[in-house]
């Protein structure tokens, strides 16, 4: 499993730490590992329309007890119905053994899904529903009729009583009318409801066997999982184990998601401490087309994901010296002074830098709250009245008073707040004008990336306009007219938006010096004077 480099590396020195995962450049011995295992694919003519589909694959460097630098190759999850291929590292746990417990158990699970797709399916259940359907509808429209026909007997009766007075036997007669009727109708009722009953058990007891079949199908896909988890034994460079039921019981979630532990960064880093191989340098890439949720870019380097590979490399690096976050390295260079674009005594509109927090996140860091909390001592309630991706400059709204606070977050609520961002786009957009329309999600395997999802996704609409193209670089306006996270990132960068993504977007482009987006005019009510306010700051790029 151990490559040797094609070309000489020996100008190229070794990095002092191991790659920080989930935020890095890629170092030059895994840029040349990379490309080697890009020529490798390009080779593979039975797979190509597999890798057209996309994957992501990874590259470990890694120095042998004998001081030789070499480096392994993985792919994430199976590839080509297989998980065992000459080229690439072994599987942590190969859960795809013809006679091992997990395809037994796959078996048994397929069984019980063919056993509920035949009485799902079966023929007389079918009818039976439809006629119980029938049923019901009947009984509605003869009872709704019944009804009808005693309100008409009612108010004949009440019209016979005040068009003349009535002796006793007639008022008698009307009575006994009425209680009849009444009894006809609880009869009828009731007769009804027998017939219905009689065809609802008979699919009662059907439906039953479906949900003790989908119970069973349930528990045993839970067993089998925590099974399958129990097998995959972590290891790190300390030469200790875990397995992922240990690992993920201290998360949030306790138990592992579906595909743990069989991401490309895993299986490299297991195979280098079976072998007792220094892992030197990391790096993961995404090779075909994108998927149609996510945003991926055939031959971009990606960070390890969050939900399913954070809490395995917490573990599998302790013992590696790891590189610092490098988010936290670049927050100890951002000014600590805010340029402030409009103020008076309510509110403040101020330039946040590209690379500053809105508001303070889980590491100790300096955040537009924490300054604007410093400058102003005595506000009263919340300040921070929107946010901007850490990443992205421009302009946001500080409020000064509570009041202030929840007339602005009333205007943002209602839409009728106006924003415009300049970006550079890394393409070129043909038509001039247009809107998108893509619903937005969490990605909760890969936080904080967002997704497209017509399920789940909330409404998200941008219009946008073309300023300038030069060279493979596109000028853009962008109108956003919802508020969600990553909005104007996805929209540029997803296949069915505008396919561009932002110059310097790490998450959905290539990494820059940095984001190319900013917020460069707000329009707004003042909550005080009710004046129309529309500031700009013109971008720095």
């Amino acid at each position: 499993m151990l490559h040797r480099f094609t070309t000489s590396i020996n100008d190229i020195p070794l990095p002092e730490r191991f790659t920080y995962p989930f935020c890095y450049t890629p170092h030059p011995l895994c840029k040349l590992a990379a490309q080697e295992v890009q020529d490798y694919l390009n080779r593979q003519t039975l797979w190509k329309h597999e890798l057209e589909q996309g994957k992501m694959f990874g590259v470990l460097i890694v120095q042998t007890s004998q001081g030789e630098i070499g480096y392994l190759a993985a792919f994430s999850g199976i590839l080509a119905g297989n998980n065992m291929h000459p080229f690439f590292v072994p599987p942590v746990y190969d859960l795809l053994q013809p006679q091992g417990f997990f395809k037994i158990g796959e078996e048994q699970i397929s069984q019980i899904n063919i056993r509920i797709k035949q009485l799902e399916e079966d023929k007389d259940f079918q009818k039976s529903v439809t006629k119980l359907s029938v049923l019901e509808q009947d009984a509605q429209n003869a009872l709704n009729k019944e009804r009808q026909q005693m309100k008409a007997a009612k108010q004949r009766r009440e019209a016979q009583r005040q068009s003349s007075p009535l002796s006793l036997e007639e008022e008698a007669a009307l009575i006994r009318e009425s209680q009849f009727q009444k009894a006809e109708y609880k009869r009828m009722e009731r007769a009804w409801k027998e017939k219905i009953s009689s065809m609802k058990s008979r699919i009662i007891l059907h439906e039953e066997e479906i949900q003790q079949l989908k119970a069973e199908r349930k528990k045993r896909s839970a067993a089998l999982q925590q099974k399958l988890f129990r097998q995959f034994k972590m290891l790190n460079y300390k030469g200790e184990t875990r397995t992922l039921c240990e690992i993920f019981a201290e998360t949030a979630h306790k138990t592992p998601p579906a595909g743990a532990g069989e991401c490309a960064a895993p299986k490299l880093l297991q195979q280098a401490y079976l072998h007792h191989w220094r892992p030197i340098a990391m790096a993961e890439f995404w090779w075909g087309a994108s998927p149609k949720t996510e945003i991926r870019h055939h031959g971009h380097y990606y960070p390890a994901c969050k939900g399913k590979c954070e809490p395995i490399l917490r573990h599998m690096l302790q013992g590696l010296e790891v590189e610092e976050n490098p988010m936290l390295r670049s927050m100890r260079f951002i000014p600590k002074e805010l340029e402030i674009i409009f103020e008076d005594r309510w509110l403040a509109v101020i330039n946040k830098p590209a690379g500053m927090l809105s508001v303070p996140g889980k590491e100790e860091a300096i955040s537009v709250y924490s300054l604007m909390r410093q400058r102003y001592p005595d506000a009263e309630g919340p300040m921070i009245v929107h946010r901007l991706d850490m990443a992205t400059s421009g302009l946001l709204i500080i409020a000064k008073t509570k009041q202030v606070h929840r007339n602005l977050q009333a205007q943002f609520k209602e839409r009728t707040v106006r924003k415009r961002y300049i970006a550079l786009l890394d393409g070129i957009v043909p038509q001039n004008t247009g809107t998108i329309e893509l619903p937005l999600c969490p990605n909760l395997l890969d936080r904080p990336r967002q997704m497209v999802n017509t399920e789940h996704g909330k409404v998200a609409i941008t219009d946008f306009e073309v300023l300038e193209r030069k060279g493979n670089i596109t000028r853009i306006s962008l109108y956003p007219h919802t508020g969600r996270t990553h909005q104007l990132r996805i929209h540029t960068a997803h296949p069915l938006g505008l396919h561009c993504p932002i110059i310097g977007d790490e998450l959905y482009g290539k990494k820059a010096d940095r984001l190319c987006l900013h917020a460069e005019t707000i329009e707004f009510i003042h909550p005080i004077s009710g004046e129309t306010i529309k500031l700009t700051k013109k971008a720095g790029f």
